[in-house]
């Protein structure tokens, strides 16, 4: 149970019109200008945008693997742990991070979580 980093950068490149932004220790994902995730390769996290029920639940559930990155009026940011999380979920997360995100038109080209992991 773990997914390489590459292979969420596979996940992120899958949505449309998803872009990075490197700085020197991490990597921010956003959809037209707006943050989505990040990516901090040297710890092996990412930090998905959630709803603050999912993200109370993810922490409460798995500790080991999700922690509180932050909360704003109403979303949950989460940290994962990338080496103790399956592709599947981790692909979940992923894409509905971008769909909290985008805006209304584009959430009609989202992938559907089958489709992006196979990405």
């Amino acid at each position: 149970m773990a997914v390489e980093i590459e292979r969420f950068l596979r996940l992120v490149d899958a949505l449309p019109e998803s872009t990075h932004q490197d700085s020197e220790r991490y990597t921010t994902f956003r959809v037209r200008g707006r943050p989505f995730g990040y990516l901090w390769p040297d710890t092996a996290t990412v930090g998905l945008k959630q709803p603050l029920w999912e993200q109370a639940a993810l922490v409460a559930e798995r500790p080991d693997v999700f922690e509180v990155q932050f909360t704003t009026a109403e979303f949950g940011w989460v940290v994962v742990h990338l080496d103790g999380i399956e592709l599947d979920e981790l692909g979940e997360l992923t894409l509905e991070a971008w769909y909290l995100t985008v805006p209304d038109e584009l959430r009609e080209s989202a992938p559907t979580p089958a489709t992006l992991i196979s990405a």
